[in-house]
């Protein structure tokens, strides 16, 4: 699956999300993905929740045409703190 097509259904499909996806390992891996998504959906869940809430946005492509995803969430707050420290 092309990143630039989980980038859509997650942002499709995950309230205010933005998320870059790209090739985990090389690109011509198609089924491993790594992805940074920054949403205020995930204010006050904990890590595990909030990976729950991109998988549910992904539904049954996790399971088909995903095979692995490296995932790295934030709510806003932590995602401009983090860019700030670099």
């Amino acid at each position: 699956m092309k990143p630039a097509t989980v980038e859509e259904l997650i942002e499709s499909n995950l309230e205010d999300a933005e998320a870059t996806v790209t090739h985990a390992r090389d690109k011509h891996d198609e089924d491993h993905l790594a992805a940074t998504v920054v949403s205020p959906v995930f204010e006050g869940l904990s890590l595990v929740q909030q990976h729950q809430q991109v998988y549910d946005a992904l539904d049954e492509h996790m399971t088909t045409d995903i095979h692995a995803l490296e995932l790295s969430t934030y709510t806003p707050d932590e995602y401009d703190e983090l860019e700030a420290d670099q």
